[in-house]
């Protein structure tokens, strides 16, 4: 089957989401971080204490974000550090460190509209738990994403609630269907977060995921390999029971890649399928690859598979 006559009408063989932004947005548009002091349920005590078992925040946090900063002076300094090759560049405010919608709905309205006083700011992507949205704070979103562009990005992290408990998450898969559709109804964009490899879990169960996934409501969908922080309680977990843990090869997470990518829903845009953190921070696994070099060999094993996202998705 040639590329050309996939669905979404470009010649990927997935659905990728540089291709929509490019489409989205007449000019180009970077996110810039924002660490607004934000926690979380499951570290203050509401739903748990000690977060998420391999959270570590500083491993995907810029230098430039900083709390002893207004979220006014960490988006100018994050333009900064990118204007300078594009001065053109509009910006998204990417509310990232822990849980964005988990505040009093008086704060939060003001934090994310200072973040958009700014000129170049476009519109919000805002990274939260789908238990810790509620109707004010979407409908609040919902009016907004009339003028800007607004993204809810969802750590569901499992479809299987035993999982979810094991790495103290502090909420049901029932909560994640419900803030996508939730999202979905409203027109808010919606980005689904998922980890494979978690402890508990195999093969089977992330091929079940992609199905699970591919029947909600999902715009994007974000995935990441298993890693093991440093600092982290799974960190701890690791080097008392190692046989517990599953750390992928290269060659194996780019396989389950394309097969999770064969059963995906079509209409969903592939945002990610791996984390980069910095490499002091990570114990396992040690792969030593970009971004990008991790989407060249997918794209490279679904053209040698002669394959593509949905090939084998059933409606």
């Amino acid at each position: 089957m040639e590329q050309q006559n996939f669905v979404w009408g470009h010649y990927k063989r997935y659905n990728d989401f540089s291709t929509y932004f490019k489409n989205h947005f007449s000019e180009r548009v970077q996110k810039v971080s924002v660490d607004a002091g934000f926690t979380c349920p499951n570290r203050d005590g509401t739903k748990g204490k000690g977060g998420c078992t391999y959270c570590n925040n500083v491993t995907f946090k810029p230098t430039y974000c900083n709390l002893d900063n207004s979220v006014t002076t960490q988006i100018m300094e994050g333009i900064e550090f990118f204007v300078k090759k594009y001065s053109s560049m509009k910006f998204l405010a990417y509310f990232q460190a822990y849980t964005n919608t988990y505040a009093p709905f008086g704060d939060l309205k003001r934090l994310y509209e200072e973040a958009l006083q700014n000129p170049k700011i476009v519109g919000l992507v805002i990274s939260t738990r789908p238990d810790s949205v509620n109707e004010e704070i979407l409908d609040y979103l919902t009016e907004l994403g009339k003028s800007k562009y607004v993204m809810i990005e969802f750590g569901l992290e499992s479809h299987l609630d035993k999982t979810l408990e094991l790495i103290n998450r502090g909420h049901t898969f029932a909560d994640s269907e419900w803030a996508l559709e939730e999202t979905a109804k409203r027109g808010i964009n919606n980005c689904a977060h998922l980890i494979l490899g978690l402890p508990g879990e195999n093969r089977a169960d992330w091929l079940e995921q992609a199905r699970v996934i591919s029947k909600l409501p999902v715009k994007n969908l974000k995935m990441h390999q298993m890693q093991i922080h440093r600092k982290t309680v799974m960190e701890k977990q690791f080097k008392q029971n190692p046989d517990e843990f599953h750390i992928f090869s290269v060659e194996e997470y780019t396989e389950l890649i394309v097969d999770y990518l064969e059963l995906l829903n079509p209409a969903i845009i592939v945002e990610r399928f791996v984390s980069e953190a910095p490499s002091e921070m990570v114990l396992a696994p040690k792969w030593g690859l970009k971004n990008f070099e991790f989407v060249a060999k997918v794209e490279k094993r679904l053209k040698e598979r002669d394959t593509w996202q949905g090939r084998k998705f059933n409606v």
